[in-house]
């Protein structure tokens, strides 16, 4: 080989060597600073192709999408110094990405062990203030948006991280009080359930007596109704029955002297001592009437 080409060679090969380490390139979803001998000299760099120094300056990257913590379950105590198995998660991402370079080089598991410190911490903290009941339904929101604020503040100051979100997935009693808690809430569930249905048979012994109170009125109702209109009837039978005595008295005599003659004698049983003459017989004289 000449050595005018094996020199061209060695040039290229060093060129593109030279250019192979100051050329880098930034993505979207990545933050990166420049160090030149280990000084950050620029913090705020664009996604794109950059160039650096070879040698004399130095890039680091870091993932600036939003990342999860998942921590393990953990044991606090409530106010009431009740044990409860906490399992949470955090969602976090690079903020300033200077002061995290400061506070943890770039070093992944070093931030997330220093956010898992301060979950716990914070966990601990806004449970041992609460009830149990509090901690799992009554205050859970609240106490999830306050701890979340705390830790975006402490974060952001100490390493430059943003907390985005805090969520407990589950809340589990210790096994050596469980038993003695679902006691207790059974216990609670059936004095619920006895004053329910002592007020169910109290509202029933209202609606019944409030029925019957009715029923009497409306039977009283009818029977006043009933009554009247009786007496409106015996009224007019007895007008009808007026009305026709006046225009024949001697039919309306002798015919209901037979009714009544039907009815005395309708029983052959029966024993009657009266006196012939009598004038309830006088319709049975033969030729004693026309």
């Amino acid at each position: 080989m000449p050595m005018k080409t094996f020199l061209v060679a060695a040039f290229l090969l060093i060129g593109f060597g030279l250019l192979n380490q100051s050329a880098y390139r930034v993505m979207e979803t990545e933050k990166a600073i420049l160090l030149e001998f280990g000084n950050l000299i620029d913090a705020e760099i664009k996604p794109g192709l950059h160039f650096k120094l070879p040698i004399a300056q130095e890039v680091k990257k870091f993932d600036a999408r939003v990342l999860t913590l998942d921590s393990q379950g953990e044991t606090y105590y409530t106010l009431e110094k009740k044990p409860l198995i906490v399992d949470s998660f955090v969602k976090w991402r690079v903020a300033d990405i200077e002061r995290f370079y400061t506070g943890t080089s770039f070093d992944e598991r070093r931030a997330q062990r220093l956010l898992s410190e301060r979950v716990n911490e914070g966990l601990r903290n806004q449970i041992s203030r609460r009830e149990m009941y509090e901690v799992i339904s009554g205050q859970r929101d609240q106490l999830m948006a306050e701890l979340r604020k705390d830790l975006d503040t402490v974060m952001r100051e100490s390493v430059g991280l943003e907390v985005v979100d805090v969520r407990v997935k589950k809340i589990d009693l210790p096994s050596e009080v469980s038993t003695t808690v679902y006691e207790r809430m059974n216990s609670e569930r059936e004095i619920e359930a006895r004053q329910y249905r002592a007020e169910g048979q109290e509202q029933a012994l209202a609606i019944r007596a409030k029925a019957d109170r009715d029923s009497v009125v409306i039977e009283a109702e009818a029977y006043r109704e009933s009554e009247r209109l009786r007496g409106d009837g015996d009224a007019m039978a007895a007008e009808i029955y007026a009305s026709a005595y006046s225009q024949d008295p001697e039919f309306y005599g002798f015919y209901r002297s037979i009714n009544a003659y039907g009815e005395v004698f309708k029983d052959k049983g029966d024993l009657l001592v009266l006196d012939p003459d009598s004038d309830f017989f006088k319709y049975l004289e033969s030729g004693s009437t026309k």
